[in-house]
């Protein structure tokens, strides 16, 4: 559901009870997106998928920045 942002300022209590409800919504102005209004269950399971993501990626040995784990671990060992 899209709404703009002046409705939206009007029907907030509405648009929460809809959230609420398991809605997503779009706050848009001037017919441009600029905000969510989401479950809040919904954004704590995406950020447990993005951390199990990068997690994923540190294992598979992705560079996490100047090094890689592997290079961290035989760093390790060599001191």
């Amino acid at each position: 559901m899209n709404v703009d942002a002046s409705d939206a300022q009007a029907q907030l209590f509405q648009l929460l009870d809809e959230v609420e409800r398991g809605a997503t919504i779009t706050i848009t102005r001037h017919g441009s997106p600029v905000a969510l209004l989401l479950p809040a269950t919904d954004v704590d399971r995406r950020r447990v998928e993005e951390t199990i993501e990068a997690l994923k990626e540190f294992r598979r040995g992705k560079r996490l920045g100047p090094v890689t784990l592997r290079e961290l671990i035989d760093d390790g060992r060599r001191t």
